[in-house]
């Protein structure tokens, strides 16, 4: 059985804090491939390092938990 403090390790909390407009294509891309769409949205992913590498990438637009 999977302890919840173990749940919670493997996700991570994503909030977009800044507006898409004027930043390239590719970082917009990423953005929709992390599941957000607008100010303030938030989505839950798993603590991998692809989903690193793309907070990596956007991370002046992100807010990470």
């Amino acid at each position: 059985m999977i302890a919840m403090t173990d749940k919670l390790q493997k996700t991570i909390k994503i909030t977009l804090k800044k507006s898409l407009i004027g930043t390239k294509k590719s970082h917009r891309s990423t953005i929709k491939g992390l599941g957000l769409r607008r100010i303030n949205s938030q989505s839950e992913l798993e603590n991998t390092p692809a989903v690193r590498g793309m907070i990596e990438k956007v991370k002046y637009l992100v807010k990470c938990e």
